[in-house]
């Protein structure tokens, strides 16, 4: 299977001008120091979070306009479409910002699993005790 993955240029994220994303977008969004806002994954149907993601506006633009989820690795300095290598891909439902807008959250229909580790979610295999309980 092909790769879509497009190391950058100088292996950091696309600054804003060097993206196509919407400019009216690209000017509500706050990123953190290093250019990257988290994008958290939600299977639309269900609700269930999925994953959280790094998302430069480059990413953010390849997850608008292909309908699959586009990230910025951190670890490899280089941007990934969800499912490239796996083929548990993500199809993009849609996509909004928090009120602050410093998060994504992108509904999708999962195919496979979410987690590297091969897991439906990243979220299901250390759940940790509370003080009050499950009931509360």
């Amino acid at each position: 299977m092909t790769s879509s993955r497009t190391p950058a240029p100088d292996a950091a994220p696309a600054s804003p001008a060097e993206s196509a994303l919407d400019p009216a977008v690209a000017a509500r969004l706050k990123r953190g120091a290093d250019g990257l806002v988290p994008a958290i994954a939600q299977q639309y149907d269900t609700g269930e979070v999925l994953m959280l993601g790094w998302m430069d506006d480059e990413a953010l633009h390849r997850t608008l306009t292909t309908g699959r989820c586009t990230y910025w690795s951190r670890s490899r300095q280089e941007y990934w479409v969800k499912g490239d290598t796996s083929g548990h891909i993500q199809l993009v439902k849609s996509v909004a910002l928090d009120c602050d807008a410093d998060t994504v959250l992108i509904q999708v229909d999962q195919i496979g699993a979410a987690c590297h580790t091969g897991d439906r979610t990243c979220f299901d295999a250390d759940v940790l005790a509370t003080e009050q309980g499950q009931d509360q």
